[in-house]
């Protein structure tokens, strides 16, 4: 600091203390949006210490990705009331990117755990498990549509989990409903669907009940899957078991992980009850 020009910095003493190069300092100038309070006769720059706290509100703004020519913007009209809606503002902001990255977070954990999980399985086994309740949520209605329909359905599917932040990381699968199992339509789904550990109020969700659940897994292409049902159906009948409500249908490994479609590996839980 300059004894001569009492509590003003220097353009190298104030750069330093807002931790930014002379460069910035000169550019916004250039531009007006911080000009230095004190020009001498010899061209030298001087800064007040009260300035700091504005440099530190367009470095925030900036952060925050306001634009300089918005900020530029707010200087030329700024007051009390101002700097208060637009700190309202931001802080709204910053909730909602909290929110998006906490959401995040959460989708990359449950992928995680999917695949170690995954990476313990012996996908050549069928096993009888007892799976707890789980609230799902449902595509629109989807039985016996076209090829076209589906691929629409699956885009709205889509747009709906974006829109309402329900995207929790786990997979994307296929319900189908008793009535269809039951005829060998194993893949002429009712319904998409995805798990929510924890729903949203407000939201239809549909409940997978507690109880009963024959576990088996196809590696493969989709078109082979019903190879996996075929050996399914028959250790159903070899443990006196009967299907019971529906089928759900999902990937465990897909183009995200495998090289290409033998490497695929779909889950299959069908709900079934004793004879």
């Amino acid at each position: 600091m300059s004894s001569k020009h009492g509590k003003y910095l220097t353009t190298g003493e104030f750069a330093k203390l807002c931790r930014v190069n002379k460069q910035t300092l000169f550019y916004y100038d250039q531009i007006g949006l911080l000009s230095p309070l004190l020009k001498d006769e010899k061209g030298y720059r001087f800064y007040s210490i009260r300035q700091i706290e504005l440099f530190f509100v367009i470095d925030l703004l900036k952060d925050l990705g306001m634009s300089l020519s918005d900020i530029q913007q707010y200087m030329r009209n700024k007051s009390p009331d101002s700097f208060l809606s637009l700190m309202y503002h931001n802080r709204e902001k910053i909730a909602k990117q909290r929110r998006e990255i906490e959401m995040r977070e959460h989708m990359i954990q449950a992928k995680i755990q999917l695949m170690e999980d995954a990476a313990r399985l012996d996908f050549r086994q069928i096993t009888l498990e007892q799976l707890p309740e789980s609230t799902l949520y449902l595509s629109r209605n989807i039985e016996n549509v076209s090829d076209e329909q589906f691929v629409e359905a699956f885009s709205d599917f889509i747009d709906e989990l974006h829109a309402a932040n329900l995207d929790t990381g786990h997979p994307i699968g296929g319900l189908t409903m008793r009535e269809q199992a039951a005829k060998g339509e194993f893949t002429n789904y009712s319904h998409l669907y995805i798990e929510q550990p924890k729903p949203k109020a407000g939201y239809p969700y549909f409940k997978m009940e507690q109880g009963s659940y024959l576990v088996g897994y196809h590696v493969g292409s989709d078109r082979t899957v019903r190879e996996a049902y075929d050996r399914l159906l028959a250790k159903m009948e070899e443990l006196h078991l009967t299907l019971g409500s529906f089928v759900m249908e999902e990937y465990v490994y897909d183009m995200v992980v495998g090289q290409s479609e033998e490497h695929y590996v779909t889950k299959i839980m069908m709900h079934v009850h004793p004879d």
